[in-house]
């Protein structure tokens, strides 16, 4: 494969992304927390000017709150996923070829390009315009010298760095160290460091054959994307996933039974949602619940698999299995603190061996769940839901929120209302 890659990033994502819809927030040091507002999983540059490290506890942080102004939100996966989306499909119009690699970035993919720099240019300008979030470019005759020429990027430059042409491609890879290689890592990095290999451009020029035989293949084909040698496909399709999971931290902890069911039971009607939006099947699913490991006092913890006699894409079917699960193995009084569900072992729904002794047939399973997720889709998440799902309110077990904002571009309740002023005539 040839061709000129690029790599489009965005800047400090969730953070900007609120930013959009709060203008008091730009030039602010803003931290993102993760689920259960525990730990921080996205910084604005002034944030990280405040040495807030990804993944600190949120408890750590409240002398910079009190002192320095730090601002933390709730995750708001709903509007990030959105934007997201919205920005993908501004880019894929630049190029023949897009890959998505993560919530924040894409790959993208020409024959040939003319002035990848100008190109740059204006898809920053495009998806600054159209969605207010800023984002840098890197160019490269890989996907792994794209990556580099991004990282680049990140320092300044203009917010585009194009490495498909040999022109400062050495000074870069010399001043790019080992471990900043795509794929590489801490622990790879430590092994070539042991072989003399401390810097990207040590790595192209480094003896073929002793890369191979030391550090296997992987390490080799990083070493041909070096060389420019597109080793990496742009991979148009996602692969299957082999698990899905969804698990929440509660934000009070869950001492009843009927609580939990509910909980469980959300969490396997989510799951299977995401798992049949791409067509699998699940083989086995596990059910998990257990105290905070912060918590003084006893420790309790549950976890059980169940396997499906044929690969399962019911909810119906699962949900029997967890609350089967959760009353076999409910300790009353214990302050139950997280609970999740994964569905294994998945495999393409419709090459999934049938059940000879089935009452119901395949077909007519799939068109009710079909029609289940269709108008879900259509009018909201839990329009239709099941009855475990119910059997108490959502508000005694979902994960802590203190700082959430409105879901601007997905509800309509919370969708921003400008009002003209009316004319003096």
């Amino acid at each position: 494969m040839s061709g000129v890659f690029a790599l489009v990033d965005m800047d400090s994502f969730y953070a900007s992304v609120e930013a959009v819809f709060r203008p008091s927030l730009r030039g602010k040091p803003v931290c993102v927390l993760s689920n259960g507002d525990g730990n921080v999983v996205a910084r604005s540059r002034e944030a990280k000017a405040l040495s807030v490290a990804m993944g600190q506890p949120a408890f750590e942080l409240r002398p910079l709150v009190q002192n320095s102004g730090l601002i933390l939100l709730s995750s708001n996966y709903a509007l990030y996923g959105d934007m997201s989306e919205r920005i993908h499909s501004i880019l894929r119009d630049y190029a023949p070829e897009g890959n998505v690699y993560s919530i924040d970035e894409i790959f993208l993919r020409w024959g040939s390009l003319q002035n990848p720099v100008d190109v740059g240019q204006r898809m920053r300008a495009h998806v600054l315009q159209w969605c207010g979030v800023p984002c840098r470019v890197g160019f490269g005759r890989t996907k792994t010298l794209a990556k580099i020429a991004n990282r680049r990027a990140k320092r300044g430059d203009g917010g585009v760095v194009d490495l498909s042409s040999a022109e400062a491609l050495d000074e870069v890879l010399a001043d790019t160290p080992i471990e900043e290689v795509w794929g590489i890592g801490p622990r790879w990095g430590a092994r070539l460091r042991d072989l003399g290999v401390s810097t990207a451009l040590a790595l192209r020029e480094a003896p073929a054959a002793l890369l191979r035989q030391r550090l296997g293949v992987v390490v080799a084909r990083t070493q041909r994307e070096l060389q420019g040698h597109a080793c990496l496909s742009m991979e148009e399709a996602e692969p299957d996933r082999k698990q899905i999971f969804c698990s929440r931290t509660f934000g009070t902890p869950v001492t009843d039974q009927p609580t939990m069911q509910a909980a469980v039971a959300s969490y396997v009607t989510r799951a299977a949602e995401r798992m049949r939006e791409r067509g699998l099947a699940a083989s086995a699913m596990q059910v998990f619940f257990h105290t905070s490991p912060f918590r003084k006092g006893p420790q309790w913890a549950v976890s059980r698999t169940v396997g499906f006699a044929t690969a399962c894409d019911d909810t119906r079917v699962m949900l029997a299995g967890a609350r089967a699960i959760v009353a076999e193995h409910w300790r009353s009084g214990i302050p139950f603190a997280k609970a999740g569900v994964g569905l294994l072992d998945l495999v393409r729904a419709q090459r999934s061996q049938s059940d000879l002794f089935a009452h119901q047939s395949a077909a007519a399973e799939g068109a009710l769940m079909t029609a289940v997720d269709q108008i879900n889709r259509r009018f909201g998440r839990n329009t239709l839901r099941f009855g475990t799902q119910a059997l108490v309110p959502e508000k005694r077990w979902q994960m802590r929120q203190a700082s959430i904002s409105p879901r601007y571009t997905t509800r309509w309740s919370d969708v921003l209302k400008a009002d003209a002023p009316r004319s003096a005539g």
